[in-house]
């Protein structure tokens, strides 16, 4: 099972898009995936889940207790502000320390606005993802200026496409 994480909480993201584009590619292959979507956190997880709340808040074990059932996990990035959004931290924060990511392996795609693609987003949860144990694979496609490359239903840019199948190819005998 590997499990696609959308790395907003912001209700019908493009990163929610391109992880059912993921998704749709990995299921053509016979992979059996999920995908948890930030946006289906309780709005209080960080002062009803964290800290001296751990497991008492049952939304947020649901969404955690996903994480336990696979060894293989694909983060879709969005870059906020140089870096990766908040909540994707706060929700890697409420996990089980240290061993929720120990030794399990992770693939990176990459949205912006921007030309970056969100390169040092990723860059920065790679770092968080190396010091928790987590294999990260190397081919982190970048989909810069999403919506110039994205019709509302697809990916238009061919080399994201080819990207994306790469990455995919790689992450399956990683």
């Amino acid at each position: 099972m590997i499990t696609i994480i959308t790395g907003t909480n912001r209700p019908h993201s493009r990163s929610r898009a391109v992880a059912e584009l993921y998704a749709q590619i990995l299921r053509e292959r016979g992979i059996d995936v999920q995908i948890l979507d930030l946006a289906d956190l309780p709005a209080d997880f960080t002062t009803s889940a964290l800290y001296d709340n751990v497991g008492l808040n049952e939304d947020f074990n649901r969404l955690s207790s996903a994480i336990g059932a696979s060894d293989k996990f694909v983060f879709v990035v969005p870059e906020y502000n140089g870096s990766f959004p908040g909540v994707l931290k706060a929700f890697i924060d409420g996990l089980a320390y240290p061993n929720t990511f120990r030794n399990k392996k992770a693939a990176m795609v990459g949205l912006s606005s921007g030309v970056q693609g969100s390169g040092l987003a990723m860059s920065h949860l790679t770092d968080i993802f190396n010091y928790l144990g987590m294999h990260v694979l190397a081919l982190k496609p970048r989909l810069a200026q999403f919506e110039k490359n994205y019709d509302g239903t697809t990916i238009t840019n061919q080399l994201y496409k080819e990207l994306l199948d790469q990455q995919i190819e790689q992450f399956i005998q990683f």
